[in-house]
């Protein structure tokens, strides 16, 4: 990977059309290269994340599956979207090698907290929902299935459902993130954030109603964490807001100007 730029000098729009090219390519690679590397334990790996469901299986049942071919096409499935998960540093990487020329110094002062943050907690999130959240709705699903009902979960239809709670809680742990990000742009004050507190609690719920499976538990485990990330991004926006004053980024804006403009 190259490195980040340090300049902000002007580039021709096919310039720039060649570079978001080979970025993109380098993504792709990134991703092919992950997934060749761990094509060999695509039955391990989806063993791995079935553990919070099979744990709570009545005894002598099993997962099962009902087509063909998804003892095969469901697990490789799996790895190509874990590929894809573990080459999310290399993809940033690329779109900050990318975006950051036209920054500012101290705008990139703030932009590589945020996005190595935003990393983090993507995989927080993920972590979130597969030792706590997993555990705890695959406990009741087992607890709550009727008399004389035997529970045998379809591979591809388990697929679906964790993969689609994994995508939810590690955007929704984005939020502290997207909440300092709306601060440090201006397009919301702290204050009015916390006049805002009611409706966000509101959708909070709304949101975990939307992106996760029709049962009160996931929806309350997704919710409150998104409640929670929301205060700390709005305790962490005002530690951006306090200290971005108006005097001192017109000054850093005039030190940062691109040689090419300064006579």
């Amino acid at each position: 990977m190259s490195e980040i730029p340090e300049n902000d000098q002007p580039m021709p729009l096919v310039s720039h059309l060649t570079e978001l090219r080979t970025r993109l390519l380098r993504c792709v690679a990134a991703i092919f290269i992950i997934f060749a590397a761990l094509f060999a334990f695509t039955q391990q790996i989806y063993t791995f994340v079935s553990i919070p469901l099979r744990q709570y299986l009545p005894a002598g049942a099993t997962m099962i599956a009902t087509d063909v071919s998804s003892p095969f096409l469901t697990p490789l499935k799996l790895t190509m979207m874990v590929s894809l998960f573990l080459a999310i540093p290399v993809i940033l990487h690329q779109i900050w090698g990318f975006i950051a020329p036209g920054l500012y110094k101290h705008e990139k002062r703030v932009a590589v907290p945020l996005l190595i943050s935003s990393i983090l907690l993507f995989y927080c999130g993920m972590a979130f929902a597969y030792f706590l959240v997993f555990p705890l709705i695959f406990k009741f699903f087992a607890s709550a299935t009727p008399a004389g009902v035997e529970m045998m979960t379809d591979i591809t239809s388990y697929l679906d459902f964790v993969m689609t709670l994994f995508f939810a809680f590690g955007v929704a742990f984005e939020i502290p993130v997207a909440v300092v990000l709306l601060v440090w742009i201006g397009v919301v004050e702290v204050k009015q954030l916390k006049k805002m507190r009611p409706y966000v609690v509101i959708g909070c719920f709304v949101v975990g109603m939307i992106l996760t499976p029709p049962d009160i538990f996931s929806q309350t485990l997704l919710a409150v964490p998104m409640w929670l990330l929301f205060e700390i991004g709005v305790i962490f926006g005002g530690l951006v807001s306090k200290r971005g004053e108006p005097e001192e980024e017109s000054d850093k804006d005039h030190d940062d100007q691109p040689p090419a403009t300064q006579a």
